[in-house]
């Protein structure tokens, strides 16, 4: 009984009202001494209660003497608070983004493994059309059934995967320097983006022993972005395996010319 008076608490009746209602149910029509007993609520107490129910609609008195109450019935009930939670949600969607033109998303930070992990999972299941994801095979196993039900839902997913990730459905493109990117930054990265609308990345362990934590965002122009990371390592992995001796035969093994070009000879960071 407990669980009802406080779901009905939930709909906006208070503690006394939602006592009265539910001694009424169990008995009507009913006086105001009889409802205060069956409530087990202070007599003036309820008068005053049947009185805003009654203002309310929810309850009904007789003409007679002594006066009798009866409760309006429980799918009344329900399906009049449906329509006024209904209306109201609809005018607050309508109304609340013209409160500030110039809205913008959160930034947001994720800290832990456990915590990174079930966003990532939260990602997953409200993605609509798209996900976009790079993650190394030991992190993949945690949210792989989710993966595949998004991919049975009809979804696009293309993933960048590192340290032989085995995935059979998708579209994977395979990452042969996990090791050395692993070593380089001390720990494992993740990145995520669903429907060009949100989007999550950072380290997700680090062999450091660190905190780890990730960036959670549904800024746009921030999705955008690790999107677009996302596709361009596609893009270089895709050209890797279709000319494997033309790009060693410019940059060297493992692209060492191109990495020195651009991050300099003695930098010990390791990127792609």
């Amino acid at each position: 009984m407990n669980e009802i008076i406080e779901s009905l608490k939930q709909i906006g009746l208070n503690s006394y009202e939602a006592k009265v209602y539910i001694a009424l149910l169990k008995k009507y029509p009913a006086t105001g001494y009889e409802i205060s007993k069956l409530a087990d609520i202070p007599q003036s107490r309820a008068y005053d209660t049947l009185k805003a129910l009654e203002n309310s609609q929810i309850v009904m008195s007789s003409n007679t003497k002594p006066i009798t109450y009866t409760p309006i019935k429980p799918k009344e009930l329900t399906k009049r608070y449906k329509r006024k939670i209904t209306s109201t949600l609809d005018y607050l969607e309508k109304k609340l983004p013209n409160v500030k033109e110039d809205y913008t998303e959160p930034i947001l930070t994720i800290n832990g493994t456990d915590e990174i992990r079930a966003k990532l999972i939260e990602i997953i299941k409200n993605a609509k059309k798209e996900i976009f994801l790079e993650i190394w095979s030991q992190d993949f196993k945690y949210i792989e059934n989710n993966l595949l039900d998004a991919y049975n839902r009809g979804l696009d997913i293309k993933i960048v995967g590192y340290d032989n990730l085995d995935c059979m459905f998708g579209t994977v493109f395979k990452h042969s320097s996990a090791r050395e990117i692993e070593h380089s930054i001390g720990g494992r990265m993740v990145f995520i983006t669903a429907d060009n609308e949100e989007g999550l990345f950072g380290k997700i362990e680090s062999k450091k022993h660190e905190n780890v934590a990730c960036i959670w965002t549904k800024n746009e122009d921030i999705v955008f972005l690790m999107k677009e990371f996302i596709v361009h390592d596609i893009y270089l992995l895709d050209i890797e395996e279709q000319f494997p001796e033309q790009l060693r035969y410019f940059y060297g093994k493992g692209w060492k010319r191109l990495k020195d070009k651009v991050l300099g000879a003695n930098s010990k960071f390791n990127i792609h």
